[in-house]
């Protein structure tokens, strides 16, 4: 029988205030671009509530990044939601990786899962995910930190559309690399094996090369590269076990 310290452990309060916690640093990476997503969002075309709504449903930094450019360009809306889809193709492998956790869990556990997905929470919720314990909370750990992250994009979205608007040419001031020394700070854990390491470096390096096709494929290209470099390390590789004691 489990102990009573260890059932409020792992209780889903507990589990929800780990999640939050632990998506911090995430969070402070985060916050420059939000506060520049603000800042440009109302010079692209979008009204403060656009702006507000774009950040509340669409939830997707980058996404909301490309749009924006889009916008300003005078795109039309089928572009616009083809690109932002095109971008966000990479949610479809971290589904895929959370699908053994999640495929249990409830209708309604899976919309919040699904909503709330974004490269922050996933890095933090696929480590809670795969430690050995049999927490039946690790729902709420995920809920944690995704509606963390959550609250901090509306909230710095706000700030830019307000406070924001008071700092001159804030997006030339290169706050945007916080996000990029997140992304770093993301993969690097995961750098401990040589099929991981292989396909760190042939993502990033297609990454660049591929920077320039058009509508934002490159990232796609690239995650594909990566996963491909990873399998055939992983497949033809690493020693196989040869069944003898």
């Amino acid at each position: 029988m489990a102990s009573s310290t260890e059932s409020i452990e792992r209780s889903p309060r507990r589990e929800a205030l780990a999640g939050a916690r632990d998506i911090i640093p995430l969070v402070v990476g985060a916050i420059p671009f939000g506060i520049i997503f603000g800042t440009l969002a109302q010079s692209s075309g979008l009204s403060f509530g656009a702006t507000l709504g774009m950040s509340a449903f669409v939830f997707a930094g980058s996404s909301q990044f490309i749009a924006l450019g889009l916008l300003a360009a005078g795109s039309t809306l089928p572009l616009i939601v083809l690109t932002t889809v095109v971008v966000n193709l990479r949610h479809m492998l971290y589904a895929a990786s959370l699908l053994p956790y999640v495929q249990c869990a409830s209708q309604q556990w899976k919309v919040v899962i699904g909503f709330f997905l974004t490269d922050e929470a996933f890095a933090v919720a696929i480590r809670r995910y795969g430690q050995p314990d049999r927490s039946p909370h690790k729902h709420w750990y995920y809920l944690g930190a995704a509606g963390t992250m959550y609250a901090n994009w509306i909230l710095c979205t706000l700030l830019g559309l307000t406070v924001g608007q008071l700092i001159p040419n804030a997006a030339a001031w290169g706050l945007d690399f916080a996000m990029v020394a997140t992304f770093i700070g993301m993969v690097a854990p995961y750098a401990t094996t040589r099929p991981m390491v292989g396909a760190i470096a042939v993502a990033g390096l297609v990454a660049v090369l591929a920077n320039g096709l058009p509508h934002k494929l490159g990232l796609m290209v690239a995650a594909i590269a990566g996963v491909t470099a990873g399998f055939w390390l992983e497949t033809f590789l690493l020693p196989k076990p040869t069944g003898k004691s």
